[in-house]
């Protein structure tokens, strides 16, 4: 399946941490896909993902806290964004 990035960022936090992301448009939406975007959020401390979001194939969509996974619902990639930033201001005040 053919893609398109979109987007892609990678910077480096206050604390000296990577924030990474990639977003994809496809050429056409899929079962796996049927919102037509491949996409992968990162943040990592210390060389160690600590949240995650992506729909890797054959996984759907879902994300990654701490070592744990689970299902995500995408509506936007707005809202997918503002997600794992909200994820990353809760991780830092050490609510997850």
């Amino acid at each position: 399946m053919r893609a398109k990035i979109i987007r892609h960022e990678k910077i480096i936090d206050e604390l000296g941490n990577t924030v990474e992301i990639k977003m994809w448009q496809l050429s056409q939406p899929s079962m796996e896909k049927p919102h037509g975007y491949k996409y992968s959020l990162v943040y990592i401390v210390e060389d160690t993902r600590v949240i995650g979001y992506d729909n890797a194939e054959g996984k759907g969509d879902h994300r990654h806290i701490r070592g744990k996974t689970e299902p995500y619902k995408f509506v936007s990639l707005r809202k997918l964004a503002n997600d794992f930033y909200r994820d990353i201001e809760r991780y830092k005040r050490g609510e997850i």
